[in-house]
């Protein structure tokens, strides 16, 4: 009998772990199509013709498969694509040397009034963007009579780059002071022990262990450059609109060209896709480093 029942129980044990198994499958399955939905709609309207482009047609596969809006949407979005990529990437990689330096002494070498600093730094964090727009802009108007380089930080990529280095050095900061915070001491002490300096501390111990940190930070950091339009539209003039501004503006006189506008929408995601696939790996590692120790 004892044989039988542990048999049984064995059995209904196995049963209920096939059916929990198989209804966790069904709710990933469900999130999955309920998430693929919009990029499904974005993809068959982007290949259809404008007489097919319809909301009322939004499900309905293309009677007749173009690409023409993809053509005209990367005309429209060019010079918006490129201006992205030189606000992002410079900027990104900009706003990693400066929150990599600032958590690593913040973390590792303390001074008086080094918890006060990292307070106020993060303050910056709760500051909206329209909080300091008038006395940001004026800022740059001031720098561009100063240099006597027109067009540069008020109404070029420059500026614009400057403003989203500065407003993202808090959230940086925090990151990479949290991920050091879990870097063994002993490394530091030994690496002074050794005759290293503050610097060659830096270069030669910390900063070969920092992928994690400086992924969260590549991925923060150029996703809001890329999707940011507010900052754009005011510190940015036509000729260094970046793509959000630039796919604002794809709009018909008469008829909205919806084909067009999925079709940039696309263009305009898959740099921020691209990084999130190559670099993704390593976000969640990242933003966790220093949870449960600082």
């Amino acid at each position: 009998m004892t044989a039988v029942a542990h048999h049984r129980r064995s059995a209904a044990g196995a049963g209920r772990r096939r059916l929990s198994t198989t209804v966790r499958l069904v709710l990933l399955i469900a999130f999955v199509v309920i998430f693929l939905i919009p990029i499904y709609v974005l993809l068959v309207t982007s290949f259809k013709p404008l007489t097919e482009a319809d909301p009322g047609q939004a499900w309905n596969l293309p009677q007749t498969w173009t690409f023409e809006a993809w053509q005209v949407a990367w005309e429209k979005l060019a010079p918006g694509l490129w201006n992205s990529v030189l606000l992002a990437v410079p900027g990104s990689l900009l706003s990693c040397v400066l929150g990599s330096m600032n958590g690593y002494v913040l973390s590792k070498w303390r001074f008086p009034g080094a918890d006060v600093l990292f307070t106020l730094f993060l303050f910056g964090m709760f500051i909206p963007y329209q909080g300091v727009m008038i006395p940001l802009v004026q800022l740059l108007v001031n720098l561009n009579e100063v240099t006597g380089l027109q067009g540069v930080f008020y109404g070029g990529i420059p500026g614009l780059t400057l403003a989203h280095v500065v407003y993202g050095i808090p959230i940086c900061t925090l990151i990479f002071r949290n991920y050091y915070v879990t870097v063994p001491d002993e490394l530091i002490e030994a690496s002074r022990v050794d005759g290293a300096g503050m610097l060659r501390t830096y270069w030669s111990v910390v900063l070969p262990v920092s992928a994690p940190a400086i992924a969260v930070v590549i991925i923060w950091q150029f996703t809001s450059m890329w999707n940011d339009f507010l900052f754009a539209v005011f510190l940015t003039g036509p000729t260094s609109w970046p793509t959000t501004v630039m796919l604002n503006n794809i709009a018909g006189a008469q008829a909205t060209p919806y084909s067009q506008q999925m079709a940039a929408a696309i263009l305009a995601s898959v740099p921020t896709m691209l990084i999130y696939v190559l670099l993704g790996r390593f976000f969640m590692r990242g933003l966790m480093a220093g949870a449960l120790k600082g």
